[in-house]
């Protein structure tokens, strides 16, 4: 029996990276004959459909989510882990969490529409803008950085909390000095999650953030992120080549930004 467990975890680890390799190779193979130097004007125009303005509205797209969502979720697992006592309560909270992250992104998208664009209602009225994308996206990422810290937290030895209270340091010294610095690999992992969640997210910012291909100013400008640009460019049917132009750079842009967070992670962890 176990023999036969071995050959079926085999085939169907074969099957997900053949099925991951074709994919690949497919967007490789569409995009990297298209790529060419007007992708990386700063300026977008009709003509050279630029990607620059939407990657470095990715840039603050990503920069602006965590720095929302990471202390509330952060606070949040704290919270959970370490003082919440009623567990009526803590059920509740987790099973919310998992709700929320099961909900497609079309749904937060629409609430990020009604409560931050318009201005009718309870709506916030920031129009279509950088900020109201990231707070949508924020609320997006929120579960997966709030289960993911909690979990690394409750994986930390309470022996090694316990000996700090013992030697006279406070709960929350003990936290912040030996609890979070040793579920650090575990936190790091949900932030590297919520961040390609962010990075792919495309209906959500359609709804809150716009299309506008610029470099956003402001908060309140309207931008288009990397995901969005490849599909405004493939539904207009204008530039298709390009839209596969566009997957690949994105492609890189993600592993860029994972080989960046493994060598930070190393150095925090380390």
């Amino acid at each position: 029996m176990s023999k036969t467990y071995k050959t079926l975890i085999m085939v169907f680890t074969f099957i997900a990276f053949a099925m991951s390799g074709i994919i690949i190779a497919y967007i490789l193979f569409k995009g990297i004959p298209n790529i060419s130097p007007g992708l990386f004007e700063m300026n977008y125009t009709t003509e050279n459909v630029s990607i620059m303005p939407s990657l470095i509205a990715t840039l603050f797209t990503i920069i602006l989510s965590l720095l929302i969502s990471l202390p509330v979720g952060i606070f949040t697992a704290i919270y959970l882990s370490q003082y919440a006592k009623n567990k009526v309560f803590i059920k509740l909270v987790r099973f919310s969490t998992e709700i929320l992250s099961s909900i497609p992104s079309i749904v937060y998208g629409l609430f990020g529409y009604l409560f931050f664009v318009t201005s009718t209602g309870l709506g916030l009225g920031m129009g279509y803008s950088l900020i109201a994308g990231c707070f949508t996206v924020s609320i997006m990422v929120l579960p997966t950085i709030i289960r993911t810290t909690e979990e690394a937290i409750l994986t930390v030895n309470p022996l090694q909390a316990h000996a700090s209270l013992a030697l006279g340091a406070t709960k929350i010294q003990t936290i912040f000095k030996v609890v979070l610095p040793d579920a650090m690999d575990g936190i790091l992992g949900g932030i590297f999650l919520s961040t390609g969640r962010i990075v792919g997210e495309s209906a959500a910012l359609i709804y809150t953030m716009g299309t506008q291909p610029s470099i956003p100013k402001g908060l309140l400008n309207s931008a288009r992120t990397m995901a969005v640009h490849m599909y405004v460019l493939s539904s207009e049917g204008f530039h298709v080549n390009e839209a596969y132009a566009t997957a690949v750079l994105l492609l890189v842009f993600v592993i860029a930004i994972n080989f960046v967070s493994a060598k930070i992670s190393k150095k925090l962890v380390g």
